[in-house]
């Protein structure tokens, strides 16, 4: 994996820029398949990269790949994270206000369906199909702790209502290199859903 000085050798989701601003871009997204791991940090002691292993061990970026075919499967950027609010009868006790966390594997364009992706063997792997979207887009390098992040997405969030957009859900952050790049190369985008 040499991406330690963050040029993306990888294929990246095909998406249309609608609109480009000189505060964010307006993206329509392809349908795609997506491998996501849903975890509560504090299990894995505060990993924030916890689920990164989980999936890349899933698609054998770090040895035999995880899946019933044993079939290697591209490493695709970005690596997509959301925090969900989970509800309060939920049986599972979580520290980070009640946050649970997702991260994405976006996989290769020939995987259009679920059923063709190989079938992870560890369970806590789930394939899914991501509807075609669009998305308020901004892009920055560094560090994505909470900080950066939120002043990110306060930011992109006013950018977009004032020029008329409806916030159609939850942020993402797309972070396009592992978690070992040195922060000054890396890329991340805050992501929004707008109608």
């Amino acid at each position: 994996m040499g991406m330690v000085l963050g040029k993306i050798t990888v294929a990246t989701p095909k998406f249309e820029v609608l609109q480009s601003t000189s505060d964010y871009e307006i993206r329509q997204y392809s349908p795609s398949v997506a491998a996501e791991v849903t975890y509560d940090p504090a299990q894995l002691k505060g990993n924030k990269d916890g689920g990164f292993t989980i999936l890349a061990n899933y698609i054998g970026a770090l040895g035999n790949p995880c899946n019933t075919k044993t079939e290697k499967i591209a490493m695709t950027a970005p690596v997509i994270t959301k925090a969900e609010k989970i509800d309060i009868t939920a049986p599972v006790v979580t520290k980070e206000n009640g946050e649970r966390v997702t991260m994405q594997f976006i996989l290769p364009e020939k995987y259009k369906k679920v059923e063709e992706a190989p079938k992870p063997v560890d369970e806590r792997v789930v394939i899914k199909e991501e509807e075609e979207r669009m998305y308020g887009v901004v892009g920055f390098s560094g560090v994505t702790n909470e900080v950066v992040v939120k002043e990110k997405v306060e930011k992109l969030k006013k950018d977009l209502e004032r020029d008329g957009y409806k916030i159609a859900g939850d942020f993402v952050l797309a972070r396009y290199n592992p978690p070992w790049t040195l922060p000054a190369f890396r890329t991340n985008e805050v992501m929004i859903p707008v109608e």
